[in-house]
């Protein structure tokens, strides 16, 4: 899996209120959560940022509360991939479960500057930085996890195998 897109740098701790508020848990439709993707770290992410685009983070990206909110709202606002120096575990377990391809990266926090022009390689960790020429090397996803994300995520990943079986 191959994703290319232009970096939006977040720091360390980026919380699951700071990816997608409390105040719009009241609802589960993906297209409504993605209006408000990371509203309240940067009001105006979900208008600057183009489908395919990557968010590369600190430490303890998706921390706080064990909402799968978080992972459904980046997801369907189109973001391609998540880089972070490290996740939240349950934030980590959530975004595969949702799809989300992410991939952690220690020492990429101030390596890439925001609008860079990035791909990632998940299959072999690789992230190039098209704008620098610097390439970092990542922990491969392992193939299972592949799987969730080619096939949507957990549910999609179940449901395919009981119909193969």
């Amino acid at each position: 899996m191959r994703f290319r897109g232009r970096a939006w740098l977040f720091g360390d701790n980026i919380d699951t209120d700071a990816i997608i508020p409390a105040r719009y848990l009241n609802t589960s439709d993906p297209q409504e959560l993605a209006k408000h993707c990371m509203e309240d770290a940067d009001s105006n992410f979900v208008h600057r940022m183009r489908p395919g685009d990557i968010i590369v983070a600190g430490k303890n990206f998706g921390c706080g509360s064990s909402r799968e909110h978080a992972p459904i709202a980046i997801k369907a606002a189109g973001i391609s991939c998540v880089i972070a120096e490290s996740f939240a575990r349950i934030f980590y377990r959530n975004a595969f479960n949702m799809g989300l391809p992410i991939l952690e990266c220690p020492g990429i926090n101030g390596r890439i500057k925001e609008g860079d022009e990035i791909s990632v390689d998940l299959a072999k960790g690789l992230i190039e930085n098209h704008s620098t020429g610097e390439i970092f090397c990542a922990e491969p996803i392992p193939t299972f996890m592949q799987e969730l994300i080619e096939a949507g995520g957990l549910i999609p990943y179940i449901k395919k195998r009981m119909k193969a079986e």
